[in-house]
């Protein structure tokens, strides 16, 4: 048989750009196993199967036709109901279909689910309550770095502590690059946190909103507590509220100044992240747009404050606010 790959959201999608699709991986290695062809899908070949994925909403999909007996669609770009059949999802990932993936990097997920119901996620939705899914060693598979997927490996309690000890027994360079909450961060997490060897030398966190700033500021002083000295990534969502987000950006923006003048150990990055309907494709406002460049690209963030930003020649950041 032969087998034709489509990743809607690569090349439409930085992300996509930087992580393999995972589903595609297992497709691809499942199919090669049963000594079928497999490929990434032109409109000039014959396919037995078309496999079609998109993980977000706003990509574009490929409108080319193709020639195929029987298409599957997947990913939460499509739908939250579809899943992998379980023989397929056991499957290691076949990484080389995607040439640019590091030899020495892995993929994966120790835990799938999330307690948490935010109104922009559809993991609780899509795979429930928080559940252990993969052992670190069968997600290393022999890499020495791991890139983690995990929506909240935290709200996993036991489970959480005995991968982060084994990650640091292994010796693993990890990031969970969809970030930790910080409202879990207890003494005893903050222990194991500060002995991860952190790809990048960053921990994430969520900071979405107002609420979450005191959470994250104490598990930040708690884990440094245990001798962590390397920087903290926050994802910022931007909602609708431009002077909330402003004075969060700002919190952070300020302690980052603080470690740029050597008073403050450890740096604070933000990554602003305009918010997305996971049920439509919403507009995104230009001014999230133009707060997200700020934040996103360090060379802006760590040299000027918002205000004195300006995203079009003649127009300063600042006149947004001004309007409210």
């Amino acid at each position: 048989m032969k087998i034709g790959l489509l990743d809607i959201d690569y090349g439409r999608s930085k992300s996509a750009q930087v992580y393999p699709n995972l589903a595609l991986c297992k497709i691809a290695a499942y199919h090669k196993l049963c000594g079928n062809d497999v490929e990434w899908a032109t409109p000039f070949e014959h396919y037995d199967f078309l496999y079609r994925s998109k993980v977000f909403n706003f990509s574009e999909d490929d409108l080319r036709v193709y020639n195929y007996d029987k298409e599957i669609r997947g990913g939460t770009g499509y739908n939250t109901t579809e899943t992998l059949p379980p023989i397929i999802d056991s499957m290691q990932p076949d990484y080389s279909i995607y040439p640019n993936v590091p030899k020495d990097t892995a993929y994966g997920f120790l835990t799938r689910g999330c307690p948490n119901k935010c109104q922009w996620c559809v993991v609780p939705r899509k795979e429930g309550n928080i559940s252990p899914y993969w052992d670190i060693e069968r997600v290393a598979n022999g890499r020495k770095k791991v890139v983690l997927m995990d929506n909240n490996i935290l709200a996993a309690g036991d489970y959480a502590k005995e991968q982060l000890q084994k990650i640091i027994d292994l010796g693993l360079r990890v990031d969970f690059n969809q970030a930790l909450d910080a409202r879990l961060v207890t003494d005893e997490f903050a222990g194991l946190l500060a002995k991860v060897k952190w790809l990048g030398g960053r921990i994430r966190f969520g900071c979405d909103t107002h609420a979450q700033m005191d959470d994250c500021e104490k598990a930040m002083d708690l884990i440094r507590k245990y001798g962590f000295r390397g920087e903290y990534f926050l994802y910022t969502m931007l909602t609708d509220d431009i002077q909330e987000c402003y004075y969060r950006a700002g919190y952070w923006w300020e302690i980052n100044q603080r470690h740029n003048d050597g008073m403050y150990p450890n740096a604070v990055y933000i990554h602003a992240q305009p918010y997305r309907n996971p049920k439509v494709v919403n507009k995104i406002p230009q001014w999230q747009k133009d707060f997200a460049r700020w934040a996103n690209k360090r060379e802006l963030y760590s040299t000027i404050w918002l205000d004195e930003y300006e995203p079009r020649k003649g127009f300063m950041f600042y006149k947004y606010t001004m309007k409210q």
